[in-house]
């Protein structure tokens, strides 16, 4: 802040900021409304104008609101993508100060001290805002004042701004619920007969302070300046790209991928300053007829060593077709992920990184998705004991552990012959005759009746370690409330 200047401060409330964003791309002509799923049901998250006047409202039930309005046309939410246009808005927003932070989760502050006479006035300033919001669909309210706690305010109940030095005289009429108060807070001051923020500042300090706690007048001091608060502007993402151009387009595989290591190791010394990895990678060839070849790496880790990672573009580089030379090479990490400096030891320990060079090396070749590895399930059937997941996006599992020896493979179930609650003597499996030499068992497994399995409805089983004379061990089971039995794995 300049010395001697009057701080000032611009709040930016988009109180329709989700259905606006829904509606830029397909607009609708009646109610619209945005669900939620909340406490088990759709509960309307953002709606129209349209639909207010309805007599909706945020929060209400979707099936409420459908038999109100019959007509309410509606979307899913997508708080996530709110969140991204937002930050959007934000870095739009630096063209009028470089202090700009998020407010809440549909409100921009701005800090525009020294700002304002670059568009000629306070007032202009605040004119070009709205209309920028206005032409691209937004409802917008804008609030300026000296402190953040009164444009704050002006924004969501009093648009207008503040005359400089006056924050008191624009307030004063204004609800308690300007003040950033909790529901409850704002209820209980009403009940207490101070609804305005003058009715607030006339009443004694300490008997408020004692019932309500200090934020309550934490919130009045900062909204008339006795109290600072800061304006923290939201920091950049870090951009991890790196682009070189070349005086003389280059075609030769050697060249090509020299060019990528210089690329590399520039780019690896920004990833190891954010303490990150990279797990996607993207080169970008760019030809002299400014044809585009793109070569993406997936990296079954992150990683942020150059020499580990330039032999797994060599396949994809080969395949380049050059045609008259490459005369721009961009690099860039298109999804990173936090990796920490950690304490190097004296004892090599290189097999986890091996492990991984490997998945990577092959899922360059048929998909990363399709290097599988199991992991151990929470579940004492045979089934769901065990998971299939991505090696590139799980963990190792373990220990696997279980009570009783579990075979190897497992299929389904296949029907043998015999009778009565003891391994038979002698039976046939896969046209093969065999002899029980050695049974050990049983092993009772109840079905897991939360779950819906069709093929554990017919109850509890019975399973066996069966050892033949013909040198098979197999898994056998036998179904007591229907009588039967089957075969259901081999052990090795």
């Amino acid at each position: 802040m300049f010395d001697g200047m009057q701080r000032r401060v611009v709040s930016m409330w988009f109180p329709r900021l989700a259905s606006d964003r829904v509606l830029q791309i397909r607009p609708v002509d009646g109610p619209f409304a945005l669900t939620l799923r909340q406490t088990n049901a759709d509960r309307l998250y953002c709606l129209n104008p349209e639909a207010e006047r309805q007599g909706l409202h945020r929060g209400m039930s979707f099936a409420d609101a459908r038999a109100f309005c019959p007509d309410l046309q509606s979307r899913p939410a997508d708080p996530l993508g709110d969140e991204r246009f937002l930050r959007v808005l934000r870095r739009w927003a630096t063209r009028y100060c470089p202090w700009v932070g998020l407010e809440g989760n549909d409100g921009l502050v701005l800090d525009i001290t020294g700002a304002a006479h670059l568009f000629g006035s306070e007032a202009m300033m605040l004119a070009d805002m709205r209309q920028r919001l206005t032409r691209a669909g937004l409802n917008n309210r804008i609030g300026l004042g000296d402190t953040r706690g009164a444009a704050w305010a002006l924004a969501h109940f009093g648009e207008g701004r503040a005359e400089i030095g006056q924050p008191y005289a624009a307030l004063a009429e204004l609800p308690v619920a300007a003040l950033r108060l909790e529901e409850k807070t704002v209820i209980a001051l009403q009940r207490l007969g101070l609804r305005t923020i003058r009715d607030l500042e006339d009443a004694a300090r300490a008997p408020l302070a004692r019932r309500f706690g200090p934020d309550l007048m934490m919130r009045l001091d900062q909204a008339l300046g006795r109290q600072p608060e800061q304006i923290t502007p939201l920091t950049e993402r870090p951009h991890y790209g790196v682009r070189m151009t070349l005086p003389d387009p280059v075609g030769l595989f050697d060249d090509v991928m020299a060019g990528t290591s210089r690329l590399l190791d520039q780019l690896c010394t920004k990833l190891k300053a954010q303490e990150a990895g990279a797990r996607v990678l993207r080169l970008t060839l760019r030809r002299v007829d400014q044809e585009a070849h793109t070569v993406e790496l997936r990296l079954a880790g992150p990683l942020r060593d150059a020499t580990r990672i330039l032999p797994l573009f060599e396949r994809g580089v080969g395949e380049v077709d050059a045609g008259y030379g490459i005369d721009q090479m961009r690099l860039e990490a298109t999804q990173v992920e936090s990796q920490p400096m950690h304490q190097v030891s004296h004892m090599p320990s290189g097999r986890a990184d091996q492990l991984d060079d490997l998945i990577s090396r092959i899922g360059t070749r048929i998909g990363l998705e399709n290097v599988q590895r199991f992991l151990p399930a929470d579940s004492h059937i045979p089934e769901r004991s065990f998971i299939i997941a991505a090696a590139a996006f799980s963990e190792p599992g373990g220990p696997w552990a279980s009570a009783r020896p579990r075979p190897l493979r497992l299929f389904p179930p296949e029907p043998v012959t015999g009778t009565g609650p003891r391994p038979p003597r002698h039976f046939r499996w896969r046209r093969m005759s065999l002899s029980t030499a050695r049974a050990t068992g049983p092993e009772r497994i109840a079905p897991e009746w939360w779950l819906p399995d069709e093929n554990w409805h017919s109850g509890i089983r019975d399973y066996w370690h069966v050892e033949t004379l013909q040198g098979r061990r197999l898994w056998l089971f036998y179904t007591p409330q229907h009588p039967g039995w089957f075969v259901q794995g081999e052990f090795a």
